[in-house]
């Protein structure tokens, strides 16, 4: 279980994520939605510790994350930010090894090398491993690093932002792969969503965010309301039943 206690982070006068305190409970896909400047990814980046908290406490099956050896938290959780750059000339093979340094400390092994198989099947790009990451679309990039985070294998997978980049038909392969994962390989998948309609259809649980602070939690039928969604972003929110699906509408009035 991923547990935050006061979790806050301040720049200068500035609060960006203030004393959130929640639980994600093992298994399924948990998103995290909310405006623009709300602190999702600041919040993300804390409890995988990327960013110094300002204050509060994570912890990951009752580890502090502030305390625990960098090998030792990197096996058990892994996480691809929003921004993803790197300055060499990687192939995708390349990229997705680096998944399993925690694991081979660069030296690979017979399993890395299956590991690293598979999650290029998984991601489906077994026809570009071998192409440099300049030469991909912004889209197959994104799906190398994914990749690279499934590589490492951790039961913990934190997602910045995955739909970046990817077209609508690549977009639902993500998050049917990201539910699968969940699903058949028993991963806490935890994503940062802007498409509220993702949020919907894929997950188990959703927090919601708004100026920093905790807004609402909850299963999808409890987040996916009207009133509930008006309240987070401010503007006229009407959600629909389609299909079985909670679906999101919204429009401003003039």
């Amino acid at each position: 279980m991923i547990e935050t206690r006061g979790l806050s982070k301040k720049y200068q006068d500035t609060v960006v994520v203030d004393k959130v305190s929640l639980q994600i409970s093992k298994g399924g896909l948990t998103s995290i939605i909310g405006p623009n400047g709300a602190g999702k990814s600041t919040l993300l980046s804390m409890i995988s510790r990327l960013t110094p908290m300002s204050a509060g406490s994570v912890e990951i099956d009752g580890l502090d994350v502030t305390r625990t050896p960098g090998p030792e938290l990197a096996k058990r959780l892994s996480i691809l930010r929003q921004h993803n750059e790197s300055t060499l000339r990687l192939t995708v093979r390349d990229l997705v090894a680096f998944g399993r340094f925690p694991h081979s400390a660069g030296r690979l092994t017979a399993d890395d090398q299956q590991h690293i198989d598979e999650a290029i099947e998984y991601l489906e790009l077994g026809d570009y491993q071998h192409r440099h990451l300049d030469e991909l679309s912004g889209g197959q990039r994104q799906r190398a690093y994914v990749a690279m985070v499934m590589c490492q294998d951790t039961e913990y997978v934190l997602l910045d932002e995955p739909l970046n980049n990817i077209d609508m038909r690549h977009a639902v392969g993500m998050m049917q792969l990201l539910r699968r994962a969940a699903d058949e390989k028993g991963k806490t998948i935890v994503v940062v969503l802007h498409d509220i309609n993702f949020a919907s259809c894929y997950s188990d649980h959703i927090i919601a965010m708004r100026a920093g602070k905790l807004a609402y939690q909850g299963t999808s039928e409890q987040i996916i309301r009207s009133e509930v969604l008006s309240d987070i972003y401010k503007i006229p929110m009407q959600v629909h039943e389609l299909s079985g699906q909670r679906i999101c509408v919204y429009f401003r009035q003039f």
